[in-house]
């Protein structure tokens, strides 16, 4: 079954997500973390809304960089339209939930040793 949302506002929200996989991972990420996600073929930077004035969390992500500019267009040229959603692993997002495994080599001498490498 493929992962489809309509385009329907200027963030996407957690409510209209199909997959509780895909709900389940962007529910994890922290207020303002950015994450990688393929819509239609197009892969773009989202990033997780910022905590309401009362502290509670909201449950939606919105376009950062040049995928602020393509959702907005397709938001007024295609509003009502479904398309394809998949939230990816980019390299950086895989490397840095592995950094705690290795605090080991974060320190100053490690800086230094292989700063030119």
């Amino acid at each position: 079954m493929e992962n489809c949302i309509r385009i329907e506002d200027h963030a996407i929200w957690f409510k209209h997500l199909p997959s509780r996989e895909t709900l389940e991972r962007l529910s994890a990420l922290e207020p303002e973390a950015e994450v990688t996600v393929e819509i239609d073929g197009i892969t773009g930077k989202w990033q997780r809304m910022k905590r309401g004035v009362d502290g509670r969390p909201t449950d939606g992500i919105r376009p950062v960089g040049e995928m602020k500019a393509i959702w907005n267009d397709w938001f007024r040229s295609r509003k009502g339209d479904k398309v394809t959603l998949r939230v990816l692993t980019t390299v950086d997002d895989y490397l840095t939930a592995q950094m705690p495994l290795f605090s080991e080599w974060a320190s100053p001498e490690d800086d230094e040793a292989f700063r030119d490498l």
